[in-house]
Parts: C-alpha cells; structure tokens; sequence
C-alpha cells in the first residue's frame, strides 16, 4: 500500500534524466508523477515502465533518425514526449540520455493514489483495476494529450514526477516490451513485481 504523497513534493532534478535510458526507466518505478489542471491535482505512483534507445533499438521511433515527431527524444532529458497511437489514444514518455542521445521511457502504468475521483471522470470509469494499467489509460485518467508534448519536467507546474515517501523495498521484474514487432529480443519493460496496478504480470 502506498503512502500519503507529500502535498508538495519537488520535480526531480534534470541530472536525474541524464543518464541512461535503461538506468532512468528502472529508478522511474515507485516515482510519484503529479498532474495540476484546473480540475485539480492527481498524483500516481510510477508502477510499470518501458525504455528505448535509438540506432540500436529498432522498436524505437528514433530509430531510424531525427524527425520533427520525436524531435523531443533528441533533446534535453527531463522533457515529455507524448504521441497519439492508434488513433485513439495519447502515450506519456519521459525523456532519458543527454542531449543528442535519443532514449525515452514509456510509463506503461501508475496507480492512482490522490485525485481519485477526478481521475475517474477523467476516465468516465470507475473501475479501479482498469483506471490506470496502461499507457492510454493512464493519459486518460491524468488528462494528458499531445498539449502536453515538449513540457519540461523540471520546470513545470502543471506535470511533473518527484520522489515519493516509500522504501523501495519492492522487486523489479522484467521482460519484453509489450506490443512490438522488433526488438523483442530487449528485455526493457520493467515493473514491481506483484503490483496490482501494472498492465500484466
């Protein structure tokens, strides 16, 4: 059970970001990612993760290069890069690496642990197992979509992700990215074992 967030907890700093990618995406997990609009504030605890490279990951949209859609995962890490998939929903990745580097994590997964019901509505759900256990669903819940795009973590007010007040006394599991045709072979999706909230065990 998670605890009480703290009601004003820091964005964490940009050197946090500017590692590497697989390095980010294991310590992203057990973060609290805040969320402010003007219908109040939802904070989630980070549950289920998914990193990617570039050159040398071919499931990555950077794969293949610089474009002006994943511009931000060539940037300054502690941005967000959010897209629109499959027609009907929003994905939230949090930029990793050093600028030129492209390497982004994918946040797969939260558990919703205040702003409860706005996060419902948001959803029009009231589901708890189906709120927030994947990363369309989590955009939905937290009202994220492409506005949100190229936002600094750091600085902003209105999205950001801090420290939390557990113990970190979970285990990470891994295994392959979810929803992939290539790469298959990386085993990047990391999440706390056990968790209620993650997409699937």
């Amino acid at each position: 059970m998670s605890r009480k967030p703290k009601r004003n907890c820091h964005p964490l700093p940009r050197k946090f970001y500017a590692r590497p990618v697989l390095v980010v995406a294991k310590e992203l997990l057990g973060k609290l990612l805040v969320r402010k609009t003007e219908d109040g504030r939802i904070v989630a605890r980070i549950v289920e993760v998914e990193a990617y490279g570039g050159s040398d990951d071919p499931a990555s949209h950077a794969y293949r290069g610089l474009t002006e859609r994943n511009r931000v995962m060539f940037g300054k890490p502690g941005f967000a890069y959010v897209y629109f998939i499959y027609g009907n929903h929003y994905c939230l990745n949090v930029k990793a690496e050093t600028e030129g580097v492209p390497g982004a994590v994918l946040v797969r997964a939260v558990e919703i642990i205040q702003g409860m019901k706005l996060a419902r509505w948001n959803r029009g759900l009231h589901s708890l197992k189906e709120l927030s256990n994947g990363p369309g669903k989590l955009t939905k819940a937290l009202h994220i979509s492409k506005t949100e795009n190229g936002l600094d973590l750091v600085k902003s007010k209105e999205l950001y992700i801090c420290e939390s007040d557990e113990d970190n006394r979970w285990e990470i599991s891994t295994s392959a990215r979810v929803g992939i045709k290539e790469g298959i072979d990386n085993l990047w999706r990391f999440y706390i074992k056990n968790d209620k909230a993650v997409s699937a065990q």
